[in-house]
Formats: structure tokens, C-alpha cells, sequence
């Protein structure tokens, strides 16, 4: 019995090397997608339905993608958001959809939510109604349900992921805002730009830091890679980052690595600074280096921050910050220094000092903790110059060098042994401390071997010279 003829051409089955039978109904598309125009909404969204089944059983995929392309238009069009919605959760969700089809499907959406030609995330703005902005979000939350787990719209899903973020920011729901950008683990996906990877992670920090997760904030940050941020063109982000981070460690009153932070930003900013603007960034390379030099100076002493404080004292736009450079000078120096500094008030007026705080109250007690610590670090420096040039004080003397009373000079003196800063005994009843350890005849009679060593060593040697030289006078 012949086989019935229809318009559409078919390719055969499994012929000319092909898997699979494909049939042509592009003319077919053509007429159709213009016949719905002219129909009613619900028309022609059935009329295309069935158009659809048949490209999508047919693998007329450039078909397929017009008739999906053409049924969001006419919701669109009609203004019928629900319609929209469900048509694009219907035709992504078909047995055995083709890929280029979901692809299209997204990609012709998310005009009408992002700003698809700037940065391809920024949602836009919409009418003052409330519905507008719910039907927005709903818009953004089906094209992130519709991308999950296709490695093929990987950038799509990151940038709506982040949309969906400014939306709920912009609600005033951060921790909302901030538990959606957690989702998507940007640092794997393969098809994103290296500099768009690194702008996800900062944006990832920064909610995180909005939210108070600080070690989610922390585990975050430890995703970028510190050498990304040293490559040309990077300065703008390797700023953000360092200001984000120190955010973290203010929070965590962890000296030290703040100030690695500011001597990062300084360096960035001084770096990029040109004549022309020179006036503006000086503001940003002395605020950054008058930061360094602050929280070096409240970091608890070690060989890492001594190298870091001779290294800076040695940088020439230390010159045009005088308190920063006679402060430094006085923590490098062997003298004692007597608080407060002369230019304490400065010193301690710095935005950096309460920028941790998360309220007015927690920024106070966080001025007053670097206050205190300020104090505590010229003490122990001067407990550490006393140390240098006696082998044993009084007390009441040391009191008096250090301008505290008896109780807290043995406060600080224990603190600073029992952490190893120093080696000191304190003889109540005599009222004398001791800075020189008490050596054990064993350790004696070692050193006094060891000197006669070497001095029968030099002996030795000049006793050599003498005969080769009388050698060589008697030839």
C-alpha cells in the first residue's frame, strides 16, 4: 500500500550516515509561526504546541528553536506574564528536549530581566508596583531552576544566580541574597572569564560579610588565587578584595594580617597612581600606608613584623607622613618610648580603627581594644629595650621606667614570659627582677670548651704562617 505524501521532506531513516531520522518542516514553521500572530493568545500558543512536538519528534531543531523562540515572543508580547512562565516551564521540560532548544529558550528571556548588553546581571528596572518586581523575581528563579545542572548555560545560571542576589539585596533580604550566591561554586566553571570568576567571589564575600558569617566569609575568600590578583588589569579587584578581607580580620582583631591587608592596597594604589592624578590618589596611598604602620605597630612582635616595619621605614613616600615615619622610627629604635606618642590622637582617629564594628557599640569596644593594645605594645617594647641592657632591676625601678605602678609592670612582665616573648625571674623579697638567665655548670663548661677550642684553633693556624714564612725567607 503507498506510503501517504505530506509537505514536510524527509531525510530517511538512519540514511546518509545520520542516528537518526530528521524531517524538514522549516516551510511549515514559517507559515504557522505567522498564522498564530493574527490568533488569540491561548490559540496560538496550542497551535505552536503541536508545531513544537512535531520539530522536537522530528529533530528539526532549527524549526524547534524558531517555535520556542516564537511562543515566548507572543506571551511576552501580550504582556501575559503567567502565560510566560508556564509556556517556558512547559517547553523546557518536554521528553527528550534538544539542548539548543533550552538554550534558546533562556537566552531569548533574559533580555526582559538583565541588562543583557552591560554586564549581563543587573536586573532591569522595573514599574513602581509591587507586581512588577514579584513577576521579575519569578522570571529569574525559572531560568535559574531551568539552567541547574546544564554545563551548557553555566554563565547563564552564575549571572542569573546573581541577579536573583541584587533582587533580594535590594528587598532588604541579605540573608536570602547571600545563601543564593552560595549556591553556585563559580571557581569550576570553565565557559566564565577569570576576571568574572573573581567579581562573582568578591560579591560572594561581601553578602557573606553583610550577613555576619564570618567564616563563611573567610572559607570564601580562600577561593581566590593571590596570583590572579597581580595580573594587569586586576588592581580595581585586588583593592576590593584586601578591603573585604580586612574587614574579616578587624572582625577578628587579628593586627598582623591587617596590616598585610593595607600594605596589599597600598601597594596596588601607589602602583597605579599617575601624574595626572596625583592629587586624587595621594588620599588613597597615605590612608592605606598610615593604616600599615598603625596596625604594625599593634601586632605582637616577631621577625616577620620587625622585617616588615624596616622594610617600610625604608620606603621614601614614608617621608611625606611624618607620624607615621617618627612612629616607626621609635618602634625600631633601642630607646624606650614614652606613652602616649605625640602623635597618638592621629594615630588612633583612623576610620580602620572601628570599621569591624557592627554597631555603634561593638565599633566603641573595638576602638577601645586597639586603644589598649596600642598601650600594651609600647610596654612590651620597652620591656624588651630594658631587657637588652640589664642583666637585673628593681622592680620599683622598671615601674618607674615603664610609667606604670609595681602590680601592672609584674602583670605585663608575666604575660610577656608566659607567651615566650621574654625571659625574665621576678624575686619578690629582694624586689628585683632578672633578665639574664641563670646558666648550669654544664652549659659553662661547654662554652669554656668550646673557647679554648678555637683559640688553640688560632694558634694553630698562626703558628703555620710563622714556619711557611721563615721558609720562604730562608730560600
Amino acid at each position: 500500500m503507498p506510503q501517504a505524501s505530506t509537505e514536510a521532506t524527509s531525510s530517511g531513516a538512519a540514511s546518509g550516515g545520520q542516528l537518526e531520522e530528521r524531517i524538514d518542516l522549516s516551510t511549515e514553521t514559517t507559515q504557522k509561526i505567522t498564522q498564530a500572530a493574527s490568533l488569540p493568545l491561548t490559540d496560538a500558543l496550542a497551535l505552536l504546541s503541536a508545531l513544537e512536538k512535531r520539530c522536537r519528534v522530528g529533530n528539526d531543531t532549527p524549526s524547534l528553536v524558531k517555535v520556542c523562540e516564537a511562543s515566548l515572543e507572543l506571551c511576552h508580547g501580550a504582556g501575559d506574564h503567567e502565560a510566560l512562565v508556564s509556556t517556558l516551564k512547559t517547553l523546557s521540560t518536554r521528553r527528550s528536549q534538544k539542548s539548543k532548544a533550552i538554550a534558546a529558550l533562556v537566552t531569548k528571556c533574559l533580555p526582559w530581566v538583565v541588562d543583557a548588553d552591560g554586564d549581563g546581571f543587573t536586573p532591569l528596572p522595573t514599574a513602581s508596583s509591587a507586581e512588577a518586581a514579584t513577576n521579575q523575581e519569578t522570571l529569574v528563579t525559572e531560568l535559574r531552576n531551568i539552567t541547574d545542572g546544564k554545563m551548557y548555560l553555566e554563565a547563564e545560571r552564575a549571572r542569573l544566580t546573581r541577579s536573583l542576589a541584587i533582587i533580594k539585596e535590594s528587598s532588604g533580604d541579605i540573608a536570602t541574597a547571600a545563601n543564593v550566591l552560595q549556591d553556585v561554586h563559580v571557581e569550576t566553571y570553565g565557559s566564565i572569564s577569570k576576571r568574572e570568576k573573581i567579581e562573582f567571589i568578591l560579591e560572594q564575600m561581601r553578602l557573606t560579610l553583610l550577613k555576619r558569617d564570618y567564616v563563611r566569609a573567610y572559607i570564601v575568600s580562600n577561593k581566590v588565587k593571590r596570583s590572579m590578583l597581580d595580573e594587569e588589569g586586576m588592581s580595581e579587584l585586588k583593592i576590593k578584595f584586601y578591603v573585604l578581607l580586612s574587614q574579616y580580620h578587624s572582625q577578628q582583631r587579628d593586627a598582623l594580617e591587617l596590616a598585610r591587608c593595607f600594605h596589599a592596597i597600598y601597594s596596588t594604589a601607589s602602583a597605579d597612581a599617575s601624574t595626572e592624578e596625583e592629587d586624587k590618589d595621594d588620599n588613597k596611598w597615605k590612608e592605606s600606608l598610615t593604616n600599615t604602620v598603625v596596625f604594625l605597630c599593634l601586632s605582637e612582635y616577631s621577625n616577620e613584623v620587625k622585617d616588615m616595619m624596616e622594610r617600610i621605614n625604608l620606603d621614601p613616600q614614608l617621608e611625606k607622613i611624618v607620624e607615621c615615619k617618627e612612629t616607626i622610627s621609635s618602634f625600631l629604635k633601642n630607646e624606650i618610648i614614652h606613652y602616649p606618642l605625640p602623635h597618638q590622637t592621629m594615630l588612633e582617629s583612623i576610620p580602620a580603627f572601628v570599621n569591624g564594628g557592627e554597631t555603634d557599640d561593638a565599633s566603641l569596644a573595638l576602638k577601645e581594644h586597639w586603644h589598649t593594645t596600642f598601650h600594651t605594645r609600647i610596654i612590651q617594647h620597652n620591656l624588651r629595650v630594658v631587657s637588652n641592657y640589664y642583666r637585673q632591676i628593681h622592680t620599683s625601678r622598671l615601674a618607674t621606667l615603664l610609667s606604670l605602678t609595681p602590680a601592672e609592670t609584674e602583670q605585663h612582665l608575666s604575660n610577656m614570659v608566659s607567651s615566650g616573648a621574654l625571659y625574665a625571674k621576678i624575686d619578690r623579697p629582694k624586689d628585683i627582677v632578672r633578665f639574664a638567665k641563670k646558666r648550669c655548670e654544664e652549659e659553662v663548661l661547654s662554652d669554656w670548651a668550646g673557647d679554648i677550642k678555637e683559640l688553640l684553633g688560632l694558634v694553630e693556624e698562626t703558628t703555620y704562617l710563622i714556619q711557611k714564612e721563615n721558609m720562604v725567607q730562608s730560600h
